[in-house]
C-alpha cells in the first residue's frame, strides 16, 4: 500500500503508517507538511469536513486497484483529557451534529436506515440467546428494563450519532479546534445514543443538568428513560462482544456495569 501511495503523491514524500486496528491510514511528510491518509473512507466524510467536524479534507484519488485514498490536512494537537469532556465545547460539537440536516442527508443518501429502538431490542435479545448469555440474572433484569422502558423511547427525533464518544475521538488542535474523528460507527439514532454515553462515563450526576444545558436541551423524566435504555442495551452489546471473543474478565467488568446500570433504573427510573 505504502508503493501505491508513493505513486499517487509524486516524489520526494516520506509514507508511515499511523496506527490504529484496521492499518489503512498513514501519515505523509514532505518539506515541513504533512497529510493524513486514509484507504477506503466512507463518503461521509466529504461533508464532516464541509461542516468543520474533522479537519480538513484536500484531495480524494482512486488508485488502479479500486482503492480510494483521501488526504487530510494535518493539524497539530491532542485528545481531550477525560475532565475536559465536561466543556462547553463538546456539548457544543455534539449539537451542531445532531442538529445538521446535511449529515443527515448524506448517509440517507449512501444507504443508512434509521435505527430504532424496536430494531436494537429484537437485535440485542437475538445475540443474547444465541450466545447463550440470558441465564446470568443481571441480563435477564436488564432485557426485563428495557421491555418496560422500550414504549418510552419510541417515536423520537432520529438524527445522526457518532455512537463511540470518547475523549480518545475528540482532538484539541494548537489553535484550540475540537474535532471528532473515527466515524466508523455513525449511525441514525436517538441522539441520547451519544450524550447519554458521555453522561456515563465522564461527567459526575451532580453535574448532568448542568451539561445537558450546555449542550441546548431541558432534560425531563423521559430523556433519562430513553437514556438508561440506550446504556442498558449497550452494556447488553458490549457484553457480547467480549463473550464472542472468549474474555471472561471483561465480561465480568460488563456484568458489574450493568448491575449498577439495573440498580439506578429500579430507583429512579422506575420508582
Amino acid at each position: 500500500m505504502i508503493e501505491w501511495l508513493g505513486q499517487v503523491l509524486g516524489v520526494g514524500w516520506k509514507i508511515t503508517p499511523a496506527g490504529g486496528l484496521t492499518g489503512d491510514a498513514y501519515v505523509a511528510e514532505k518539506d515541513n507538511r504533512r497529510l493524513f491518509l486514509k484507504r477506503n473512507s466512507s463518503p461521509f466524510l466529504a461533508v464532516l469536513s464541509a461542516e468543520g467536524i474533522v479537519p480538513k479534507l484536500i484531495w480524494t484519488k482512486r488508485l488502479e486497484n479500486g482503492d480510494v485514498i483521501t488526504a487530510q490536512e494535518w493539524l497539530e494537537g491532542r485528545a481531550l483529557k477525560s475532565y475536559e469532556m465536561q466543556h462547553q465545547r463538546v456539548a457544543d460539537i455534539l449539537y451542531k451534529i445532531h442538529h445538521s440536516s446535511e449529515l443527515l442527508h448524506m448517509l440517507m443518501r449512501m444507504g443508512k436506515k434509521p435505527v430504532t429502538s424496536d430494531d436494537s431490542f429484537s437485535y440485542v435479545k437475538q445475540l443474547l440467546t444465541s450466545l447463550g448469555l440470558m441465564k446470568h440474572q443481571e441480563i435477564q433484569e436488564a432485557m426485563k428494563h428495557l421491555a418496560q422502558l422500550l414504549p418510552k423511547t419510541r417515536n423520537q427525533n432520529l438524527v445522526v450519532c457518532h455512537c463511540d464518544i470518547n475523549h480518545n475521538n475528540l482532538i484539541l488542535t494548537e489553535d484550540s479546534d475540537v474535532f471528532l474523528v473515527d466515524w466508523d460507527n455513525a449511525m441514525i439514532a436517538d441522539p441520547v445514543t451519544d450524550f447519554g454515553m458521555l453522561l456515563k462515563w465522564y461527567i459526575p450526576k451532580e453535574n448532568w443538568y448542568d451539561w445537558l444545558y450546555k449542550y441546548g436541551i431541558t432534560p425531563d423524566k423521559n430523556l433519562f428513560e430513553r437514556m438508561y435504555w440506550y446504556l442498558v442495551q449497550d452494556a447488553l452489546r458490549f457484553l457480547c462482544w467480549h463473550a464472542e471473543r472468549e474474555e471472561p474478565e471483561k465480561m465480568a467488568e460488563r456484568l458489574r456495569d450493568l448491575k449498577e446500570l439495573n440498580e439506578h433504573i429500579r430507583q429512579f427510573i422506575l420508582k
